[in-house]
């Protein structure tokens, strides 16, 4: 989310957008380049190859050597704002997922070749991990050499502590998978202070029989393990180092840099951490001394810079922004700057959620639904390189993505039906001028979306109050169950390549809570129900499942309107060496950076 709440992918696959974006602006060689490249569906398919598992050595380090890498040097980094989070407890949006690599460490994590193919590595694990017991137990062992920036060896209890304290109150943000498969929906009541206290899950929950190993006991099979655990959001948080709500704004460091000047909202200076050992990591590099973080530069002035390629320019990168849309012809039409992109799939569905504690007549959502221009949200993020029309609330990066649904008819009147919404409004009796309340994010892409739904709205009936979010805290604004608005525009993305990790965080009834991703606050029993059924089936059973869970969310229910699939590209500077897109992030990949003229 723009952050796009992230929903990092694991495997991404998205079809071609529908529309089309002018073209215009020469190279510095006064070349025009304005052939079509935006991504196409065979080079989807490509980047949507299952995910591996990797064993100890695949998890051995140190990392593959990325070809001409140089050491030395400072990268700088664009940012438009802080930093959502960087408690890894707390993550679970891409800007903090992005940083998170460079300083965190999980149990697992994610390699990545050059073709964009995944495997889970043990990342201060030896391995993905063992299971046993028909997938119920699942046993780690801890590397040896694997340190804090202040040289304490992490041990089993610190992984101990970074589950428990997921428990506290402390943390009311990031990914809830590991510890609803431990504890269930209600988990906070198994250990309401975390470890804060002294007391601790049971043995038979999650047991730490030495220094070196751990094991998680689940009721019942969870094969996805692996995958969740190489989120952010469960990065290790040493407990001698627990500094419980101010660990968000001074973190350690397990990782090849760590913080060595933060000011809140202006700047974030990253130097390395002479703790960490490449032997123990399998995935990152150190190949710059750091990288000097500014979060004050919005998106038009990085593109303007980028594009520029002068000074300080030359060595740095956009992180989580993409190119200003308004910018986006110059660069395509620039061959020196478009040879300077990253070009992928994103995992993210961007809708307009409800909120249904506010909004409860389906016939007024519905009508929304309709009437929302979808192609005028697409042309402002960026044309046939920034998304597509959406049909239904799952992303082309999942198996068994239909391109044909659409009950909301968007493929053929990609901007709307004002008629269809009207005739709705009436059955309805809605009123001319019944205000709703709409939130958005103060981002380049929040503020344009706004524009476009205030009208769009308008044009139906409507007396559009727009609120204007932080962008920073904007998720857990909205996140807030007692929150004042009726409408916003939210971007959901799978935390790794299955249904489970769109529906169930976004549409499962027992996520309704402050801080959890179900921002709609959706609680239907049919739809519950065929969640529980999914996480219990095998592969091929749970994928129908799924799929009828989806046309029941989005047809009988519609907690929220699809609105368009989202597509990424990046400018970097021309000093910037082992720049390419990641499958994993869906960002220019962070682990290979590093300066051609140090």
């Amino acid at each position: 989310m723009t952050p796009i709440r992230t929903r990092q992918a694991r495997a991404i696959a998205v079809a071609i957008v529908a529309g089309s974006l002018a073209l215009t602006g020469c190279s510095d060689n006064n070349k025009s380049n304005t052939k079509d490249t935006s991504k196409s569906k065979d080079d989807a398919a490509a980047q949507s190859k299952p995910v591996a598992y990797g064993d100890v050595k695949a998890s051995t380090g140190p990392a593959e050597e990325v070809t001409g890498a140089k050491p030395g040097g400072t990268i700088n980094v664009y940012m438009q704002s802080d930093m959502s989070h960087m408690d890894p407890g707390q993550i679970y949006v891409s800007d903090a997922g992005q940083f998170a690599n460079l300083i965190h460490r999980g149990l697992t994590n994610y390699q990545e070749d050059d073709k964009g193919n995944l495997t889970v590595v043990g990342d201060i694990a030896t391995d993905s991990g063992k299971s046993s017991d028909g997938g119920k137990t699942w046993t780690y062992t801890l590397k040896d050499g694997v340190k804090d920036d202040k040289g304490n060896v992490i041990t089993s209890a610190d992984v101990r502590h970074t589950v428990e304290r997921l428990y506290s109150k402390v943390i009311f943000d990031g990914p809830t998978y590991l510890q609803n498969w431990l504890s269930g929906s209600d988990y906070r009541k198994a250990l309401p202070d975390g470890p804060y206290k002294g007391k601790h899950l049971p043995d038979t929950v999650l047991e730490t029989p030495d220094a070196k190993t751990v094991v998680f006991h689940f009721d019942k099979p969870r094969p996805d393990l692996p995958q969740a655990l190489a989120m952010a959001g469960y990065g290790i948080v040493p407990a001698k180092r627990d500094t419980k709500e101010g660990y968000d704004k001074a973190p350690a460091s397990l990782g090849p840099y760590k913080i060595s000047d933060y000011k809140s909202g202006k700047s974030l200076t990253l130097v390395k951490n002479d703790q960490w050992d490449p032997k123990t990591d399998s995935v990152r590099h150190q190949y710059v001394n750091g990288y000097n973080f500014t979060t004050t530069i919005d998106q038009a002035s990085q593109t303007k810079r980028l594009i520029a390629d002068q000074g300080d320019a030359k060595n740095a990168i956009q992180f989580t922004d993409s190119v200003d849309p308004a910018q986006l012809s110059t660069v395509i039409g620039n061959a020196a700057a478009k040879k300077r992109t990253i070009q992928g799939y994103q995992p993210y569905v961007w809708q307009m959620s409800f909120n249904l504690d506010r909004m409860k007549d389906k016939k007024v959502r519905d009508a929304i639904a309709y009437a929302l221009p979808s192609q005028a949200m697409v042309q402002a993020d960026g044309g046939r390189y920034g998304g597509e029309v959406a049909g239904g609330l799952m992303a082309p990066t999942l198996p068994g993505f239909d391109p044909k649904y659409d009950p909301f008819g968007k493929l053929k009147k990609p901007n709307g039906d004002p008629a269809k919404a009207k005739e709705l409004l009436k059955e309805a009796g809605v009123k001319e001028g019944t205000k709703l309340t709409y939130a958005y994010s103060n981002s380049p892409r929040g503020q344009a979306q706004m524009v476009i739904v205030k009208d769009a709205l308008n044009k139906i009936g409507f007396n559009i109050q727009a609120k204007e979010i932080d962008r920073a805290s904007f998720y857990e604004q909205i996140g807030k169950l007692a929150n004042p608005y009726d409408l916003y525009m939210t971007g959901w993305g799978q935390d790794w390549s299955s249904p489970s990790t769109v529906i169930t965080p976004v549409y499962d009834g027992t996520q309704v809570a402050d801080g959890a991703s179900n921002y709609s606050h959706i609680k239907d029993p049919e739809v519950d129900a065929l969640i529980q059924k999914a996480l219990t089936e095998q592969p091929t059973e749970a994928a129908k499942t799924w799929e009828k869970a989806h046309h029941l969310i989005v047809e009988k229910v519609n907690p929220a309107a699809p609105v368009y699939y989202s597509k990424q590209i990046q400018l970097f500077g021309s000093n910037i060496g082992g720049a390419r897109y990641s499958t994993e992030s869906s960002y220019i990949d962070i682990n290979d950076l590093f300066l051609k003229q140090p």
